[in-house]
């Protein structure tokens, strides 16, 4: 019950086949959860219970990444590849990378880190992938975006955004904590407002009146989705009118991932400070919790 009462779920991510969630929490430990057995018309209380719970780090698993064929989670200095087939199938695999302040660019196949980019002068807390555009997004610490060519390790782009005035808060600090992009447009936040930006222009186009840190935020059709602290999930317009805002179960959130893998498990999951994590079928109310 005491590890319950302190835990917060800190990174999400679905399984390529969209039936399956992981989940990381300040504990070090990734749960598995089926997304067919919740959904399922027939589903009991242990249906929203993790099919597979491992310690996958001795710190907090602040975030995860799926691949074709690779679940990817990150916490304090080191950066694990684990099988998605053998974790749906209750095994574990294995360590096979370190990391820092920098961004390590890892061959999947080999388990060599190919590249390393360097430039961030504080640690990295997001990252985003243009891979038309052969590009790599950071947020770190240091308040700047940078953006990456992948291909030759030069960052091409630093966009300090805590420097520009409509989308500066001093009083919350300079870090960036959310970051994603969708074509030519990125959405930043952290201490400074979560902001729409124009990647061919390099500017903010649109800033959204959240209060508090946002800690992620995604695209979605017409609209953006976002959480941070408090107890809301805000859909917000292009143009920067917050439409709605969702209560969830935590009180303080910190991540949300939208399934987009499958169209039969087509769900919107959240996390934050509590062991529960809700699932939306429909973006307008919470329809269950997962539990770890």
């Amino acid at each position: 019950y005491l590890v319950h009462l302190h835990m917060s779920v800190f990174s999400q991510s679905f399984s390529p086949c969209g039936r399956f969630l992981a989940a990381g929490n300040n504990y070090g430990e990734i749960a598995v959860f089926s997304l067919s057995s919740a959904l399922s018309p027939d589903a009991t209380d242990l249906s929203q219970k993790p099919i597979l719970t491992f310690t996958a780090h001795e710190g907090p698993v602040f975030s995860l990444l799926s691949t074709d064929s690779h679940l990817l989670s990150a916490g304090n200095g080191e950066i694990s590849a684990w099988s998605w087939a053998e974790l749906i199938k209750r095994e574990n695999s294995l360590v096979i990378g370190g990391g820092d302040n920098n961004i390590h660019i890892m061959d999947l196949e080999s388990g060599v880190f190919k590249s390393v980019l360097q430039g961030h002068t504080d640690y990295i807390h997001c990252l985003s992938v243009r891979e038309r555009e052969g590009e790599i997004l950071s947020g770190s610490e240091d308040g700047a975006v940078r953006i990456w060519d992948y291909r030759t390790g030069q960052s091409v782009h630093c966009i300090e955004v805590y420097k520009y005035e409509e989308c500066a808060r001093p009083q919350y600090g300079k870090w960036i904590s959310c970051l994603t992009t969708d074509s030519d447009w990125m959405l930043c936040g952290g201490g400074p407002s979560l902001s729409l930006w124009h990647l061919r222009s390099m500017s903010p186009t649109s800033i959204f009146p959240l209060s508090g840190c946002q800690r992620q935020a995604n695209f979605y059709q017409d609209m953006i989705l976002s959480v941070g602290e408090g107890q809301c999930v805000s859909h917000c317009l292009l143009g920067g009118e917050v439409k709605a805002q969702i209560p969830c179960t935590p009180h303080s959130l910190n991540t949300l991932a939208l399934n987009l893998n499958s169209t039969e498990h087509r769900v919107l999951t959240v996390g934050g400070s509590s062991h529960q994590m809700d699932v939306f079928t429909n973006l307008s109310y919470r329809t269950f919790s997962l539990s770890f």
